[in-house]
């Protein structure tokens, strides 16, 4: 990053980076984040989870102004205390995955699906285990999910290891979407081309922030293409293998407040220093 902090865009993610896998959230962190936002830069919270999801995060964290982009790049807000939810939604990208969610149900016939609305929760083919969704949820049958564009597909297939999900995923040879397996059998599907990523370079430019100027940190498989895209892309030591390899660095665990180690370490460098990480 060059120069100071102020004006810099610092993408962060959400589970295992921000909060451990309990939900939990060290003070650390939180304190680091606050200091990080005051500082001047512009601190957008880059997750998989959906606006409702992730809203509570953000009221944890302290942050009522700036952008969030949720549902893995499929929906960013703009954080603001005068409207009515204290968000306005400034993009939205959907896509007809009528044709891509047939071909996984043939293929996956006991998996779980769901369809994310906006701001409510989802619509599901089926009840998920408890805690995996936010919002309110609605079962309807397959065949009524997707009579119009949506924004995300989530498919979890408990048969399934992460792994065999993916080689699955591949066989079937999904064409004009995206999508990202998770730590279990689950996968999202998005609009092609559309990631964290993409969505960040969408805030980037409104912003007006040069690329030299970014930071992302994150641990999962959704964060490769958002920790390539930073100028400086720093990994959780909780990542798998195939995520530090994307990144240009690797800090602590979640358990050990890596995310705090990266952000004091930015928040207490000279400036000299800092430009010339």
């Amino acid at each position: 990053m060059n120069g100071g902090l102020r004006g810099a865009l610092v993408a962060l993610d959400v589970d295992g980076t921000i909060v451990d896998h309990d939900e939990a959230m060290s003070d650390r962190v939180r304190e680091a984040v606050q200091r990080l936002a005051s500082s001047g830069a512009h601190v957008v919270v880059a997750t998989g989870r959906s606006l409702h999801g992730v809203l509570p995060v953000l009221q944890r964290l302290g942050l009522h102004e700036g952008f969030c982009v949720c549902s893995n790049g499929a929906v960013t807000v703009q954080l603001d205390r005068s409207e009515p939810e204290g968000y306005r939604v400034v993009s939205l990208h959907t896509f007809d995955a009528s044709r891509a969610a047939q071909a996984l149900h043939e293929s996956i016939p006991t998996g779980l699906f769901a369809v994310e609305v906006l701001g409510r929760g989802f619509k599901v083919t089926g009840p998920f285990p408890d805690g995996e969704l936010t919002g309110e949820v609605e079962v309807v049958p397959f065949e009524e999910m997707f009579d119009e564009p949506v924004m995300r597909v989530v498919v979890r297939s408990p048969e399934h290891t992460s792994a065999q999900f993916g080689e699955l995923v591949a066989s079937i040879g999904l064409h004009g979407v995206a999508y990202s397996v998770g730590w279990t059998a689950w996968l999202d599907l998005a609009p092609d081309g559309v990631t964290k990523a993409s969505a960040l370079e969408e805030v980037r430019l409104r912003l007006d922030v040069p690329r030299s100027a970014t930071l992302a940190v994150g641990d999962g498989r959704n964060d490769v293409e958002m920790l390539q895209w930073a100028a400086r892309g720093v990994a959780m030591g909780n990542a798998p293998e195939e995520v530090r390899a994307a990144a240009d660095e690797v800090t602590g665990h979640v358990d050990d407040d890596g995310l705090a180690e990266v952000l004091e370490d930015l928040l207490d460098a000279p400036a000299e220093t800092r430009a010339a990480s």
